[in-house]
């Protein structure tokens, strides 16, 4: 007599079905994710008012350094680190680096065992967003409290701090006046306006990860997977890196410069990021693939020239690699010379080859 077939009932079936679109959902996330950079993952919680971003990798700062420090680490050694990361252009694009020693020794975190950081800057305000691992972020909360910082009331989720509070404990950088904490994706947020702070955090519609800008978005996308890196909106990029921050002798001469290599095209997003093993990625983005094919070659062109607003040539700072137009997007390798610091040279302007 042949065996019988189980039928399954109809809430069985679709209970599986469940489990298994779910899994699948989960497994595609999990595929998708794969490839997406810290520095991504970073821009995707960028306020939308962010002009000017500065990110750090401090989980690939200390493996470039071969350090081994952790949240329980005597303060001299993190001071050591910090000397060797700055030794090579590793810390600065931070705003820790002053705090690191105290908040290693109050805080519960700092460059020792934060993943990663973004210090977002814009006109309405400013936020430091770090990344710390796996639940160290529930340990915050008693530190914070023990410092004398006001404990969040109600719906509010900040804490609230003072110039005399972060004075007392010592060198303290602004922007750790009043903090956030989302323990459930491992973040600590701060700022130095409690009121800007709030309105990234709280509320039906907060300002968290509303950035939504296409050139930025593919600029970023283009930088490798940096340990350290500068990144501009186009506006930002135009303003901060223009060559009309020169003295009028070096504006001439990039004018000149610039009509010889055959003009440039404003940028719609900028970013500048210090790969893993020392060269420097560029990538700008233009409005189209036809302003970028353009670009390329009189870019390349003037990041082998001189290098009015700097001083000297580009070729004492960097030797010049591949010079590329992907889609909408210049880039341009950059391998520093011994004892160049172009990430911190480079990201402030003028800039001649990021002039708009």
């Amino acid at each position: 007599m042949p065996a019988r077939r189980k039928v399954l009932g109809p809430v069985v079936a679709l209970l599986i079905v469940a489990v298994l679109t779910l899994g699948a959902v989960a497994g595609w996330r999990w595929w998708t994710g794969r490839d997406t950079t810290d520095l991504q993952r970073a821009m995707a919680l960028a306020p939308a008012d962010g002009e000017r971003f500065s990110f750090t990798d401090w989980a690939g700062v200390r493996a470039e350094l071969d350090s081994d420090l952790d949240a329980d680490s005597p303060t001299d050694e993190v001071a050591a680190m910090l000397s060797e990361a700055f030794d090579a252009d590793l810390g600065a694009t931070s705003a820790l680096v002053q705090s690191a020693e105290v908040l290693q020794a109050r805080f519960g975190f700092s460059p020792a065992s934060v993943e990663w950081e973004l210090f977002s800057q814009g006109a309405a305000g400013a936020v430091v967003i770090l990344r710390l691992p796996d639940d160290a972020v529930e340990g915050v909360a008693d530190r914070l409290a023990h410092l004398g910082y006001d404990e969040p009331a109600g719906e509010t989720d900040v804490w609230t701090g003072s110039d005399t509070l972060l004075a007392g404990l010592g060198s303290v950088t602004p922007e750790l006046t009043h903090l956030a904490l989302d323990a459930d994706r491992g973040l600590v947020l701060g700022s130095d306006n409690a009121d800007y702070l709030r309105g990234l955090v709280e509320g039906d519609d907060p300002g968290l990860g509303r950035l939504d800008d296409d050139g930025l978005d593919a600029a970023v996308d283009h930088a490798g997977e940096p340990v350290a890196a500068a990144v501009y909106t186009g506006d930002h990029a135009c303003g901060a890196l223009a060559m009309s921050q020169a003295d009028p002798a070096d504006a001439a001469e990039a004018d000149r410069l610039v009509d010889e290599a055959g003009g440039v095209h404003p940028l719609t997003g900028f970013a500048m990021g210090l790969q893993p093993g020392g060269d420097v990625r560029v990538a700008m983005a233009l409005e189209d693939g036809d302003r970028a094919r353009a670009d390329a070659d009189a870019r390349a062109t003037l990041a082998a020239g001189p290098a009015p607003g700097q001083g000297g040539e580009f070729a004492d700072r960097f030797a010049l690699g591949r010079v590329a137009a992907e889609g909408d997007v210049v880039t341009m390798d950059l391998e520093p010379a011994p004892g160049s610091y172009v990430l911190s040279d480079l990201s402030t302007g003028p800039v001649l080859f990021a002039t708009c």
